[in-house]
């Protein structure tokens, strides 16, 4: 009814819903533990957050670990630890409107700068460890021209488009109002939804991707890794059983083959020559 009555309300209200992370940050909030130190930045109009670790050298090779939707930066802890030990400088980065991040709002573009902002400030990174819509958002700076040498998604999201679909359909939106609310998103970030999907990565990201998925992720379907497989030139699929969308962050075999994979290109073995 409200959206026949003033369409473009409707509009504004479901973008901003569909925007909005929830739970909200303040549900995922936790302090920052020791040795990690966390640092506010900001890209001119979106912040963000990042934690290092205070132990580490300057000079190892820099990850970044990006979480996914209505997560936050410690949720790549065992990953950046691990990293840390095998070598590495691990950044956890809290993503707009998330964790120790300023803001309510989070759009994909939004991460995009601020992962640039993130290279900017502490950059080029050896690799990228992302999670879920971190994972998308992360294959989309690479293939605008993030440095990053690979890259692991870690349960890589379905494409905003898609997403769209579905938030649609839970809250039984008509199909004119989402219609609406993509022109409005497309038009209001400058960008296209086309820009998330799989051929339009694959064909512009040429550095080695690991994909880890688990056959039951019932948030993320593993459909979404087997389109990337298909689209990207230079990539591996791990599947795991019995993971689901956010136990593959801490498993131990997931770990392992992500810093395996980490260490296989040309400058991890330069890496391991000189340590």
């Amino acid at each position: 009814m409200a959206d026949q009555l003033a369409p473009s309300l409707a509009t504004r209200c479901a973008v901003h819903l569909f925007f909005t992370p929830l739970p909200t940050k303040l549900s995922s909030r936790r302090r920052v533990p020791r040795p990690w130190k966390l640092e506010q930045l900001h890209t001119g109009r979106d912040g963000f957050a990042l934690l290092r670790l205070q132990t580490v050298a300057a000079d190892r090779p820099r990850v970044l670990l990006v979480h996914g939707w209505a997560g936050d930066a410690l949720q790549m802890r065992p990953l950046g630890e691990a990293l840390a030990g095998a070598g590495f400088e691990p950044v956890l980065m809290d993503l707009p409107a998330h964790g120790r991040s300023a803001g309510w709002r989070c759009t994909m573009p939004q991460i995009v700068r601020c992962l640039f902002e993130a290279e900017r400030r502490w950059g080029p990174f050896e690799a990228v460890v992302a999670h879920s819509m971190g994972a998308v958002a992360s294959l989309h700076a690479m293939a605008q021209g993030l440095r990053a040498q690979r890259l692991v998604a870690l349960a890589p999201s379905s494409s905003p488009a898609s997403v769209l679909r579905w938030f649609g359909e839970a809250f039984g939106l008509r199909p004119e109002l989402l219609m609406r609310m993509r022109a409005r998103i497309e038009t209001d970030e400058a960008m296209a939804l086309e820009q998330f999907e799989a051929p339009w990565l694959g064909a512009r990201v040429a550095a080695p991707v690991l994909l880890v998925h688990d056959r039951a992720d019932r948030m993320a379907p593993l459909a979404n890794s087997e389109a990337l497989l298909r689209a990207l030139p230079a990539v591996q699929l791990h599947t795991t059983e019995g993971l689901s969308h956010r136990r593959i962050l801490s498993d131990p075999t997931v770990i392992e083959r992500a810093l395996a994979h980490l260490v296989a290109g040309a400058a991890g073995a330069r890496f391991k020559r000189s340590s």
